[in-house]
């Protein structure tokens, strides 16, 4: 069980304001890699296009006549030219369009947002941030609130941010969309795919809140999945 776990809380202008104590349920410092894996392995999948498509002999046009006499000839026997043997020819067990996707029990993919946050907080890249000013808009005042944090440089190559945000922000989305390094999110809808393409994740204090409370409505997922993977 890992201790107590505290962070401080920063305004925008990167000044300590509050120090809080994160829920030791949520923040134990437990990390399943296993878990975290299964849920990687399922918002890949679900990326997949599955557009691949050959097409058989059947598909491809041409071959409707026999080529030569069956004997006679001294050549092999063909019955069309568009056999797979044949350049031009259909494809033998090619891919065809399919669904990659499925999906996992919530409480398993809940567990794995769990061990991410965890694996965060171990490494230090886990911070609360007080309150996002509405009133920011542009890119540029998006940039110097990074700076001010310690968590963007000029001439180096920035960190991949994740900042996590209780409710919909139009004026902070449409000033992070020319950054590449940076994605801004809700609470309410992160994942373990998120976590672990960021290298820093910043929560405001609301969506530290939201997603604690997300987590202990499943505060038996471990249990869960203990039940699972022991049948």
């Amino acid at each position: 069980m890992m201790e107590k776990a505290f962070l401080d809380v920063y305004n925008t202008e990167a000044e300590i304001v509050d120090k809080i104590e994160l829920d030791s349920l949520i923040f134990d410092g437990r990390i399943d890699k296993a878990v975290v894996h299964q849920a990687i392995c399922m918002y890949l999948a679900n990326q997949r296009k599955g557009l691949a498509s050959t097409k058989t002999r059947g598909e491809v046009s041409g071959g409707g006549c026999k080529p030569w006499r069956q004997k006679g000839t001294g050549r092999s026997r063909h019955g069309s030219i568009r056999s797979p043997l044949w350049r031009g020819g259909g494809v033998v067990f090619g891919p065809h369009p399919r669904d990659y996707s499925y999906n996992l029990p919530s409480k398993i993919k809940l567990l794995a947002v769990k061990s991410g946050l965890n694996a965060r907080l171990k490494e230090g890249n886990l911070k609360i941030i007080e309150d996002i000013k509405p009133d920011i808009k542009k890119t540029k005042e998006l940039i110097n609130m990074l700076s001010k944090l310690d968590l963007y440089k000029k001439k180096t190559k920035p960190s991949r941010i994740l900042i996590l945000i209780d409710k919909p922000n139009v004026s902070l989305k449409k000033a992070g969309e020319n950054l590449r390094f940076l994605e801004i999110g809700l609470a309410k809808d992160l994942n373990i795919l998120q976590l672990l393409r960021a290298k820093k994740v910043v929560f405001t204090r609301m969506a530290l809140k939201q997603i604690i409370e997300r987590l202990k409505k499943r505060r038996n997922i471990r249990e869960a999945w203990e039940r699972q993977v022991t049948k």
